[in-house]
């Protein structure tokens, strides 16, 4: 197909764009699993006090700000005071950043400590910071400050079928049933349909990359370290894309999930959602409480569910998100700051900290669980039996490479707003929307697989004399047939026309749900910087029907991206949720390019 109009180019550009993400696949931040401390804003510390400034993994960065508060009122290090500022960094995306260099207008304020939600991405820093010469930022020394292992969470009806919690549950039982034709049927509750998995992006997400690693030890039939000779051994390669094929889609975040199956909850549709999804046990506790995001503020504000969530420790084995902190040594990080951030780091294992972590669904940093997760019965508070050690970083590399050769295939329709504002200036530099995203494109194209299908379509008014709102750039097929097209069609870019966001939606929808693949991740993303405008379809409620028809797992998802200070956001957010998928803000154009690695990581 040859690029047929200028306007075809602009739409060309947000695919390439989504494409260019996956050269940001093993970094770039995410969104964050849970709202906590703003990542965004510039800390503010009292003059004469020593700045700690503290990146933490999402699902306990509202915890350590609490803390914090808490330990800043009478701190004294070196005869000063000490303030600490928390803010969000999704643990791959920050590994990256440190590995590449952090890039504080990018990744956010300079982290004097880094405390993923586990050790195997301190593991990779060390070993990516090798590989390209770059000075250890990792002291030899790492404590931990807070556990929680990664479980297979069920709804509660279905992990009983399985035998929960007599009968011990893992992995392998997982695949069996997502490889069974019968689905549900064959442990007798055909109503449930076949199985489903949700689990998230190993190179972005903890849990996804502890789910990859417990799958590929599973298949070994043993519990002992992975090795390189696993990753390439055909049957337990198989084993792992059978498991991979139950994935309804990828995701940035568990939140992701969670959200969803509150909702499906809320709606009496508990046990129609998911199957299961592999979570932190903490998750599953906050989950219970009404509470998925696991923020302190917004506890009570939801309540319990219909259907609770039950947490299964895979009897294979699991790995333990162990929190560690990393007092960073960097040339930014000043002996003074140093001291403070090591002695707030005690401060964090002190018994008054460590019940805040356990009152919150955390275990303590030797294993040990409080009362909160004692006094549930949807998870086991005992010791996890089969620990499993972290592989070394080079075959954690190997586990992320693997997964992207084994993944769910995608077949994914990019819906591209090139409506006028398109063409508006932003930020200091003067540059348009859409040379903002020229610039994230370049070279982009070859970061993506070449067996998944995807098309392009632009979208505006004013498309020749009739009334159409769609224009389709490129068909939907392996990108790895049209890398040349796609390449060329970037060429001529102009902005023009209103944005008939309703209709477009309406007809990308009605094209993919015609071709839907049981065997793929099916999905429309749809980029826009504005609000429907366009008189001839004002109908969002008849939409929102359409986008919630189908079944979990025969179902279209359709994710949005909120793009610029007109977008909106709202709207875009119920057309996500009526689909079962989620809603991303990019309306500060800058954020682009991060939040185009959150939508990726979904396929």
């Amino acid at each position: 197909m040859k690029s047929k109009l200028p306007i075809i180019a602009a739409a060309v550009v947000g695919l390439i764009l989504v494409f260019a993400i996956r050269a940001f696949m093993s970094g770039g931040a995410d969104a964050p699993d849970e709202p906590s401390a703003d990542s965004s804003a510039t800390p503010k510390f009292r003059a004469g006090c020593i700045p700690v400034t503290v990146a933490a993994s999402s699902e306990k960065a509202a915890l350590l700000s609490a803390i914090a508060k808490k330990y800043s009122t009478s701190a004294q290090v070196a005869d000063k005071c000490v303030d600490v500022a928390v803010f969000t960094a999704a643990s791959g995306g920050a590994e990256q950043a440190l590995a590449r260099g952090w890039d504080d207008k990018v990744d956010g304020p300079l982290p004097t400590v880094w405390t993923p939600a586990a050790s195997t991405w301190v593991g990779l820093l060390r070993g990516d910071l090798a590989k390209t010469d770059k000075a250890n930022l990792v002291p030899d020394e790492v404590t931990s400050i807070a556990s929680t292992p990664l479980v297979i969470a069920m709804p509660e009806p279905m992990a009983k079928a399985l035998g929960w919690p007599e009968k011990p549950i893992g992995w392998t039982e997982m695949t069996a049933l997502a490889k069974d034709p019968d689905g549900w049927a064959s442990v007798g509750h055909p109503e449930w349909g076949r199985f489903t998995l949700g689990k998230t992006n190993p190179h972005l997400s903890t849990s996804g990359l502890a789910a990859t690693v417990g799958t590929l030890v599973a298949a070994t039939g043993r519990s002992s370290d992975l090795t390189a000779a696993d990753l390439a051994d055909p049957k337990i390669r198989k084993f792992a894309a059978d498991a991979e094929q139950a994935v309804l889609h990828y995701g940035d975040t568990t939140l992701t999930y969670l959200s969803n199956l509150q909702r499906a909850d809320d709606s009496g549709a508990g046990l129609g959602y998911v199957s299961a999804v592999a979570v932190e046990e903490k998750s599953v506790y906050d989950y219970n409480l009404g509470n998925p995001t696991g923020n302190p503020e917004t506890l009570g504000d939801h309540k319990a569910p219909r259907v609770p969530l039950v947490g299964i420790h895979p009897r294979e084995g699991t790995l333990m998100s162990d929190n560690p902190w990393v007092v960073l040594d960097a040339e930014w990080v000043t002996d003074e700051q140093k001291a403070a951030a090591r002695d707030f780091g005690e401060f964090l294992r002190t018994a008054d900290s460590q019940k805040v972590f356990a009152d919150a669904g955390f275990r303590s940093y030797d294993g040990k669980a409080g009362a909160a997760l004692q006094d549930s019965t949807f998870v086991d508070s005992g010791p996890v039996d089969v620990v499993l050690s972290p592989p070394s970083p080079q075959v954690l590399d190997g586990v992320r490479a693997t997964w992207d050769e084994l993944r769910k295939k995608a077949q994914v329709l990019l819906l591209m707003d090139v409506s006028g504002s398109m063409g508006e200036s932003v930020g200091s530099a003067g540059k348009t929307k859409l040379e903002l995203a020229q610039q994230a494109a370049i070279g982009a194209l070859d970061q993506l697989s070449d067996k998944d299908d995807l098309g392009v379509w632009a979208f505006t008014t004013q498309l020749g004399d009739g009334d159409d709102v769609t224009l389709p750039l490129t068909d939907i097929a392996p990108i790895g047939q049209q890398r040349a097209e796609v390449e060329e069609s970037v060429a001529s870019l102009i902005p023009l026309g209103g944005t008939p966001l309703y209709a477009a939606t309406r007809l990308a929808v009605k094209e993919m749900t015609s071709r839907l693949d049981p065997n793929r991740i099916n999905a429309v993303v749809v980029l826009t910087d504005g609000r429907n405008e366009y008189p001839q379809d004002t109908n969002l409620e008849g939409l929102l029907d359409e986008l919630g028809a189908g079944s979990s797992e025969a179902k279209l998802r359709v994710f949005t991206i909120a793009y610029g200070e007109g977008a909106d956001l709202a709207t875009l957010g119920r057309m996500s949720e009526a689909s079962g998928a989620k809603a991303y803000d990019a309306t500060n154009p800058a954020n682009i390019a991060a939040v185009f690695t959150a939508v990726l990581s979904n396929f």
